[in-house]
């Protein structure tokens, strides 16, 4: 079983073969399973053709139990910067598995603005004794997030912080009084009690393959499905909503949940579209890249 020291090892040579677009200088296990924003790729391909900076920002974790290492940063190429989450599979030393996002604003039809990529040291501080969570319970409740926000009607199945915050693709998403959607203006548990994602009709595909019980971090993938038949809609405290997505349209996603105390205390995602109801290479590993 690799140390927390050896995963971050592990990942700091992965990042310096990626900066230098030069696979050859990570060492690989045999027939390694790669994927950049949900699809198979080869070593060396993809973002590392493209890369050219790797900024400062730097939010690291890892799972001892299960030799997974994680990495929420940010990547230039040439003249555009996006968000990006990096998984890797460690084993004996030697890269296992890749699973990279890429949330790139050029690509999306609603790009997120005014990014800001900052230390949040609620996501690194260790976990104090006296508000640790089981394993299972970590797990829980981080699907429990899940569970609130599909065909979300206002009933809250997981527990969160007053202070929760969320940052999507860079921006924060919460008690944020700039982003273009109102309900970025109230909190985590806030949003979800009013209903407002009630056109999020499946979070799809759920893996929960990083658990860093140190630092109380899950690290989620999924998908977001939005069906596109929600269309105007009821608030739960009677405001009248409509859906934005009005036609089949799917988010893949990597999240990352800081527990503490039996609560949310801060979640980081990145994402992107992807076709509608797409599935995840993840699912059927072990069949050749065609």
């Amino acid at each position: 079983m690799a140390s927390r020291d050896e995963l971050y090892s592990a990942l700091d040579m992965y990042l310096a073969g990626l900066n230098a677009r030069d696979s050859a200088k990570v060492r690989w296990a045999d027939a390694p399973f790669i994927s950049e924003n949900n699809v198979r790729l080869e070593p060396g391909d993809g973002l590392w053709n493209t890369i050219t900076g790797q900024g400062p920002y730097d939010l690291r974790f890892a799972d001892v139990k299960t030799g997974q290492v994680a990495l929420f940063t940010c990547v230039e190429e040439t003249n555009a910067t996006s968000p990006a989450a990096i998984r890797l599979g460690v084993q004996d030393g030697k890269i296992a598995e890749v699973e990279t996002v890429v949330a790139r604003n050029a690509d999306e039809g609603f790009p997120f603005l005014g990014q800001k990529f900052e230390r949040k040291p609620a996501m690194e501080a260790l976990v104090p004794a006296g508000e640790s969570s089981s394993r299972e319970e970590l797990l829980e409740i981080a699907n429990g997030y899940f569970e609130t926000i599909e065909r979300n009607d206002g009933t809250i199945r997981t527990r969160f912080f007053p202070t929760c915050n969320r940052v999507e693709n860079g921006v924060q998403t919460t008690n944020n009084q700039e982003f273009p959607l109102p309900i970025a203006r109230l909190g985590c548990e806030e949003q979800f009690r009013m209903g407002w994602y009630r056109y999020d009709d499946r979070l799809r595909g759920r893996r929960f393959p990083l658990v860093d019980e140190e630092r109380g971090i899950v690290l989620a993938y999924g998908f977001i499905d939005h069906c596109g038949i929600v269309g105007d809609y009821t608030l739960t405290d009677g405001t009248p909503a409509s859906s934005p997505v009005r036609r089949p349209h799917s988010y893949y996603l990597a999240e990352a949940f800081k527990i503490r105390a039996g609560a949310i205390e801060q979640i980081e995602a990145d994402f992107l579209t992807v076709p509608y109801h797409m599935p995840s290479p993840w699912d059927s590993r072990g069949e050749p890249i065609t």
